[in-house]
C-alpha cells in the first residue's frame, strides 16, 4: 500500500472506530433505535468507501506489479476470492 492510501485508510478507520464507539454510547443510553441504525448506516458507507479506496490501491499497486513481474495469477486468483467474499 502506498504512503497516501495508507494515510488516508487509517484515517478512515480512526473516523469508524470513532463512529462506532458513538454508537454503542447511544444505544447505553437507550436512544431511539431508528436514530442508532441511521449510525451504523453510516458506518457501513464509510467502510465501503474504505473498502473501495483499499481496493484502488490494491489495483494500481499490487496487481499492476504482479502483472508486469509475471505473477499475475495468484493475484487473479485474489481477486477472485475477493469478489466471492463480497457478494456472499
Amino acid at each position: 500500500m502506498d504512503d497516501t492510501t495508507k494515510e488516508d485508510v487509517l484515517k478512515r478507520l480512526a473516523y469508524v472506530e470513532g463512529h462506532v464507539a458513538g454508537i454503542r454510547r447511544m444505544v447505553e443510553q437507550d436512544t431511539y433505535c431508528v436514530d442508532v441504525m441511521k449510525q451504523t448506516f453510516a458506518v457501513r458507507r464509510a467502510i465501503a468507501k474504505l473498502e473501495a479506496k483499499v481496493l484502488d490501491g490494491h489495483l494500481r499497486h499490487c496487481v499492476v506489479e504482479a502483472i508486469t513481474s509475471g505473477n499475475a495469477e495468484p493475484v487473479f486468483d485474489e481477486l477472485v476470492e475477493l469478489y466471492a467474499l463480497a457478494n456472499r
